[in-house]
């Protein structure tokens, strides 16, 4: 379950393929048949198909245009999540009522698709540009699958009265977080996105130039302990500090804290992928929406970052941190030396997912996986505690709409500099 994608200067593209593949059986591999079958709510998906979609991702756009003949037909229309361009695609709220194919039978379509696109690598077409660029798209595609898998199975396991773990632990000893500090930006034109040279999503670049304003950036995470003084002092309660998206969301929702935050006699506990333990107040508050990260800094007389303020300090920033592979499963407390800009939560920026200028999507259906989500949907930077090495860099654009919960989202403030 913590094996890494081994380092890519030491590997071949096909040893590559076999360490990503790998690991998402090893996630999957603690869960009963049962367990990877649930689905909780529409967002989620069941892990019997994340297994199945990423597979069928090579399939569909690797094999079938080499002469491969598919393994089940109907697996094109049950595992196809958004792709229009290849054809008619089962329901994502309804993932959760495909009992056929079973668990094993999902297996076996992974190993013959991996057989089969492991002789294409290692024929003489494997070293075929356009193959080496769309093998890379999967092993990242899959990568992002592996994340949504635990975030997806740690909401279902919440829905279990007994809320069990994941990865049983006993709960850690009590963080103490640093007093905040603040980093300051003199501001200016940068570059921002990515620069052309290694794997990078579409929606990276193009690299260009921003402007920014002089600001300052919190050297750390909102912790728990933040987050109670804000509860303690209203702040679900108090529509001023709300957008009002976010405050019918609230209202609607009933929403008192963070998700997975339960209340009793002791005190707050959450559900993690670990177990149920008490919320710790040094650690960096996690699971909550945009709409609560944008309150909760209106509440603090600060704000979000817009993500190329964010960009602006992780581009010198060495891209580690409480990540996959660290086996945590949760944030944690930061160092003293550590800024927490990658691993721990995903950070919601002030920023509306939009393209970069002159953005344009890729030709045919790949072209769909990332352009057409440029709506209504807010970005998140620098990675989570369930995020896979080697996956995440300074450049990466998550997305979300602004509700959202069950991601692992956290704050980082900023403000315009001087006296607060």
């Amino acid at each position: 379950m913590r094996t890494s994608v081994t380092d890519r200067a030491s590997t071949t593209l096909a040893e590559r393929f076999h360490a990503v593949r790998d690991q998402t059986e090893a996630l999957a591999s603690v869960l009963s048949p049962e367990d990877q079958v649930v689905q909780s709510m529409p967002d989620v998906s069941p892990t019997k198909w994340h297994r199945a979609h990423t597979t069928w991702f090579f399939e569909t756009f690797l094999l079938l245009p080499h002469g491969h003949q598919p393994v089940e037909e109907s697996y094109g229309y049950l595992f196809n999540s958004y792709y229009e361009a290849v054809g008619e695609r089962h329901p994502r709220p309804e993932r959760g009522l495909v009992s056929r194919p079973g668990v094993a039978e999902v297996a076996e379509y992974r190993r013959r698709v991996d057989d089969s696109l492991h002789a294409l690598l290692e024929s003489d077409r494997g070293a075929d540009p356009a193959i080496v660029d769309l093998v890379e798209l999967g092993l990242h595609h899959e990568q992002q699958h592996q994340e949504l898998l635990l975030m997806d199975v740690k909401h279902v396991l919440s829905h279990n009265r007994f809320s069990p773990a994941y990865d049983p632990r006993p709960g850690r000893p009590p963080a103490v977080a640093r007093e905040l500090g603040w980093v300051d930006h003199p501001g200016g034109v940068i570059d921002v996105g990515h620069g052309g040279e290694g794997f990078h999503f579409d929606n990276e670049g193009p690299r260009h130039p921003a402007l920014v304003q002089p600001h300052r950036l919190a050297d750390r995470l909102v912790t728990n302990a933040e987050w109670l003084e804000f509860m303690a002092d209203g702040g679900y309660r108090n529509p001023a500090l709300w957008l009002s998206a976010g405050w019918h969301t609230v209202t609607t929702e009933g929403w008192e804290a963070p998700l997975y935050w339960t209340e009793s006699d002791d005190g707050w506990s959450a559900h993690t992928l670990t177990g149920v333990h008490p919320v710790d107040p040094g650690e960096p508050v996690v699971h909550v929406s945009y709409f609560e990260a944008d309150a909760f800094a209106r509440w603090a007389g600060a704000r979000l970052p817009t993500e190329f303020e964010w960009e602006a300090h992780a581009a010198s920033a060495p891209v580690e941190g409480n990540l996959l592979p660290s086996g945590e499963l949760h944030p944690r407390c930061g160092d003293g030396a550590s800024r927490q800009m990658f691993g721990d939560v995903w950070e919601w920026t002030a920023s509306a997912y939009a393209p970069y200028p002159r953005f344009r999507a890729a030709p045919g259906a790949v072209g769909e996986y990332n352009g057409k989500f440029m709506i209504d949907q807010q970005v998140l930077r620098g990675g989570s505690c369930v995020t896979p090495g080697g996956h995440v860099r300074a450049t990466y654009r998550n997305f979300f709409p602004a509700g959202s919960r069950w991601l692992f989202g956290g704050v980082r403030l900023a403000d315009d500099g001087g006296a607060r």
